[in-house]
């Protein structure tokens, strides 16, 4: 049985088609089958130049898109088409969103609240120790941390959110299949355990020095606000914060030596406007994320004994009254009520009225920022 997706894949392959004409390609014809399928008078009556039809002709008639997918799958690569329920809420806002993006790992509803730091390969010990503040306050407090995986500044604040046991997102600029720099193998094997790659470039695809300023925009996008640490005059990173700023996000920048050719960057950031960030708070603090820090509070709580653990099993989203927790546990009412007490107290169960009770871990989804409030 062939998967729609797959079609998704042909046609972000061919060389010349990016988010703005695949878009075009599916106005046209209703569905990437029928756009990968479509003759060649048709493509070129969508306004496709002549080159890059020849080029789709060229690549449908010397591949399998089946064996394609059935090697994707077989990778473990998750591919995300732009209208699946799991692609990124935060980079489906954004004005030519990735209409593909392949995933290894897991991307999870929490990622949500992401926030990317960014910088220079050429990190000084100051970067180093900026950017592992940062990413461990963040990581501590909840939020996931984006990145690109390159030496230096990514390195730093992928490893730091690991060691702190929170997740992580790598965007690359080359296949997910294909770990660049190869150096950080192994740090890109830790975050498949709490994080994914990502990228919208197919399989196979080679870390190609023109493929890095187009993957930024995807750390941004994905990301609720940018913090750029260190970055040189000509820092790839720059190019990050400008696509933030293009995309309504908030940008921070850590202010640095101004003798440092590695502190430019975010000097002039801030003098055109970034937040100077002197604290991480500062970002939970502009982005109003306190309510996620108290979830990721709430999270490290564990039962501390057998009844705690049977009421925090039966307890969800969905408020449920004491009487119906006592039914479901078989719990005498006195336990209940006493151990649910003592359960709000520690943060792991709140009361919403009525005597009915909710786990507060499983309420990850309504929370929100203070921009998503207000637009409600």
């Amino acid at each position: 049985m062939r998967d729609f997706r797959q079609y998704w894949v042909g046609l972000n392959m061919v060389k010349g088609i990016g988010a703005v004409r695949l878009r075009a390609l599916l106005d046209f014809f209703g569905d990437a089958q029928l756009a990968w399928q479509a003759h060649p008078a048709e493509l070129r009556a969508t306004g496709l130049p002549t080159g890059i039809v020849e080029n789709l002709i060229k690549l449908r008639e010397s591949v399998s898109l089946e064996q394609i997918w059935d090697q994707i799958q077989a990778q473990g690569i998750q591919v995300v088409a732009w209208g699946d329920e799991n692609y990124p809420v935060r980079l489906r806002e954004i004005d030519n969103a990735p209409p593909v993006l392949y995933v290894r790992g897991s991307l999870e509803i929490e990622d949500e609240w992401s926030v990317a730091i960014v910088g220079t390969r050429r990190i000084t010990a100051y970067g180093r120790q900026v950017a592992e503040r940062i990413a461990t306050k963040l990581a501590n407090s909840g939020i996931t941390v984006v990145s690109g995986l390159a030496l230096g500044v990514d390195t730093v604040a992928h490893q730091s959110a690991l060691e702190t046991g929170g997740r992580t997102l790598a965007v690359l600029g080359c296949g997910v299949d294909r770990i660049y720099p190869p150096n950080n193998r192994h740090l890109a094997e830790r975050i498949l355990e709490s994080g994914a790659l990502v990228s919208d470039y197919a399989p196979g695809t080679p870390p190609e020095a023109s493929n890095f300023p187009p993957r930024n925009r995807i750390i941004s996008g994905l990301s609720l606000a940018t913090v750029v640490v260190e970055a040189g005059e000509k820092s790839g990173a720059l190019i990050t914060a400008d696509f933030a700023v293009e995309q309504g996000r908030e940008v921070f920048a850590v202010p640095g030596n101004v003798f440092s050719p590695q502190s430019w960057g975010p000097n002039r950031l801030i003098q055109n406007g970034a937040h100077p960030l002197l604290d991480p708070q500062e970002i939970l603090d502009q982005l109003d994320l306190t309510r996620v820090v108290a979830q990721s509070e709430a999270r490290v709580v564990l039962p501390a004994n057998a009844t705690e653990a049977q009421l925090f099993g039966v307890l969800g989203h969905e408020p449920l009254h004491v009487d119906e927790i006592r039914a479901k546990t078989d719990l005498p009412i006195e336990q209940v009520t006493a151990t649910l007490a003592l359960m709000e107290l520690k943060g792991m169960v709140r009361q919403v009225g009525g005597m009915r009770y909710t786990s507060i871990r499983e309420m990850s989804a309504d929370y929100v920022t203070k921009e998503d409030h207000d637009a409600r």
